[in-house]
């Protein structure tokens, strides 16, 4: 496998353009007093843009990006993203981490100097990892996807070619969103060199059998409820992503602040004004927005069944997140030895839970190395 050094380096010309855009932004009108109800209400978009126009600088993060190593090479006809940190501890364990969406590998920064070098912070060596981060096919970095047909199965066999040719015969996988989807498959691919599994999310519904309802506790008919919820009054992106691709990307590639408003969805007051616009800086500059939804689709028609997990398998379930629950989670995934229900944190874990979510990931694979 070839890997090319790769460097970020977005021309001048195209941050220009980007400000002629935002200057000549038209608003949408909106009613009075309805907050979020009708979607991404104004009051949270407009400070926003400002703040893009005239104190947002992509150098910044552009330079932040550049000090780690990254490198894209070839896998299965699509070009592959990806930082490569490797720890100082020569022992460490290699792990490769999938970001989610509206994110990018940027989801993960401030995790990577922990991770691979926890005696630097306090931590125990031992706990170490090699750290492989790659861009989804199709999202940022990585570029557009060419053909149909990658959905998770496919991005996790790339993922599985991606360790061996690194020279990885023995690694963890974890992931966050879209990466809860497509870390589980990682270890179906390629179970005779995955040690372990850990999300932040197991996406496992009803299957309409009335027998998995019985007994379903209080605090199970709570989540469930609360999963049905958002998904009738907050997944739009979820609906139009997985049957409408093509037509959403029409919007987003023309508009930065149509590719703003879609983004934070999900990112909402969660995170920081940075960390949003980093994450849609890149989606704009690499024009990924419509190959990136491409993967809802594929993944909503892929046509075969899915056989339980074996592979050793933890969850670290926050509080302001998908529920996961576990009689669903168990039926799909067989060897759940690892389940952590925290009292803070959210979807966006990593920005305000990091410590938690740092301290998951060296416990579950504690015992795995």
């Amino acid at each position: 496998m070839d890997f090319q050094p790769f460097r970020i380096d977005v021309p001048q010309t195209a941050l220009d353009d980007l400000q002629k855009r935002l200057e000549n932004t038209r608003l949408p009108d909106e009613l009075p007093g309805v907050g979020w109800d009708y979607g991404v209400p104004l009051s949270f978009v407009k400070p926003l843009i400002e703040y893009w126009r005239t104190g947002y600088d992509w150098r910044v993060w552009e330079a932040k990006l550049n000090t780690y190593p990254q490198f894209v090479t070839m896998i299965d006809g699509q070009n592959i993203h990806f930082l490569h940190v490797r720890s100082p501890e020569q022992d460490a364990l290699p792990l490769i981490i999938t970001h989610g969406w509206p994110m990018t590998v940027v989801e993960y920064l401030d995790l990577i100097e922990p991770l691979t070098n926890p005696r630097a912070h306090g931590g125990d060596p031992a706990n170490a990892f090699h750290l492989v981060i790659p861009s989804i096919p199709g999202y940022g970095f990585s570029g557009p996807t060419h053909e149909t047909g990658w959905d998770s199965r496919r991005v996790a066999r790339a993922w599985a070619s991606l360790m061996a040719g690194l020279g990885y015969t023995r690694y963890g996988v974890h992931g966050n969103d879209m990466g809860s989807i497509i870390s589980p498959e990682v270890g179906r691919a390629d179970p005779e060199h995955v040690v372990g599994v850990h999300v932040t999310q197991f996406f496992s519904f009803p299957s309409g059998d009335p027998a998995e309802m019985e007994g379903l506790s209080e605090e199970d008919m709570r989540r469930l409820q609360f999963g049905q919820h958002f998904m009738q009054e907050l997944g739009a992106y979820n609906h139009l992503q997985s049957t409408q691709p093509q037509t959403l990307a029409y919007a987003l590639l023309d508009s930065p602040v149509g590719q703003l408003a879609w983004s934070s969805q999900l990112f909402g007051d969660a995170v920081s004004r940075d960390y949003i616009l980093t994450n849609v800086m890149i989606y704009w500059l690499t024009a990924t927005a419509g190959s990136a939804a491409r993967l809802y689709y594929e993944e909503n028609h892929a046509q075969s069944e899915r056989q339980p997990t074996i592979l050793p398998a933890g969850i670290a379930v926050f509080p302001n997140d998908f529920q996961s629950i576990r009689r669903f989670a168990e039926r799909d995934h067989k060897n759940i030895i690892h389940w952590t229900e925290f009292d803070r944190g959210g979807h966006n874990a990593t920005q305000d839970a990091p410590d938690l979510l740092i301290g998951d990931l060296q416990k579950f694979f504690g015992s795995l190395r």
